[in-house]
């Protein structure tokens, strides 16, 4: 099996080693991640711009490079400049869960949709920010469920999200906005976005942000098809 491994949080990211250790246990990794943090950037692309692209050796027994932009350009070079098809993608393991809404801002969502562009099937991994290292103890678990349900053959993209405590697993759907917004002065003509966690706790362990509230690792299944299938099929044929 051959396994690309990238992130948001950069190439220096405390989870990629033991990301990748466990990972080799399944066959050959290589991984592209961003030269410095690049969270909040979905799957944007800079190419108005050379890049740096540099080989390092971080990751005994993987071949790796740090790459000066995007999550997404970084799976661009690993399937485009390296020229390699996977047959696996695990954009993670996130410092800070993405969950409902806001996965449209998330770099590490962004890397796996890039992915699916030339279908390879992907793994966005995220976890509680105090607790993101603690999480990697529950890769095998995950990566058990995935082999022993066969959910790779049932979708191709997944989003998950592990809380501190675990009690079990759960397939669930996207959630509404699970991080308020608001834009802080911070000196002249300068504001900063700053959000922290809310949305109204529905109760439905179906739904991604209520099943990571209740100690469950949320599995989403996402598409990154945009056409509104159901609105398509409606009016199929009004303008013809």
């Amino acid at each position: 099996m051959r396994i690309l491994i990238t992130n948001d949080d950069g190439i220096r990211s405390p989870a990629l080693p033991e990301l990748v250790c466990f990972a080799r246990r399944f066959g050959t990794v290589t991984v592209v991640a961003p030269k410095t943090e690049q969270s909040g950037k979905s799957q944007a692309i800079d190419f108005f711009h050379p890049v740096e692209i540099k080989a390092v050796d971080l990751f005994p027994g993987a071949a790796a490079y740090a790459m000066a932009s995007t999550p997404a350009d970084c799976v661009r070079f690993g399937t485009v400049g390296l020229g390699v098809q996977y047959d696996l993608l695990i954009s993670g393991v996130n410092c800070g869960y993405n969950l409902g809404e806001d996965i449209v801002y998330s770099g590490t969502i962004g890397a796996i949709f890039e992915g699916a562009r030339s279908g390879t099937p992907g793994m966005a991994i995220s976890a509680e920010a105090h607790t993101f290292l603690e999480s990697l103890t529950h890769l095998e678990s995950l990566f058990d469920a995935f082999h022993e349900k066969e959910l790779f053959a049932r979708n191709l993209l997944f989003n998950v999200n592990i809380p501190p405590v675990v009690r079990g697993m759960r397939i669930t759907r996207q959630g509404g906005i699970f991080y308020s917004d608001r834009f802080i002065k911070r000196g002249e003509d300068l504001y900063i976005q700053e959000g922290e966690p809310t949305g109204v706790r529905t109760d439905d362990l179906s739904v991604d942000i209520d099943a990571v509230r209740e100690g469950y690792i949320s599995i989403t299944p996402l598409t990154h098809h945009r056409t509104a299938m159901d609105a398509f099929e409606k009016m199929r044929g009004i303008l013809e």
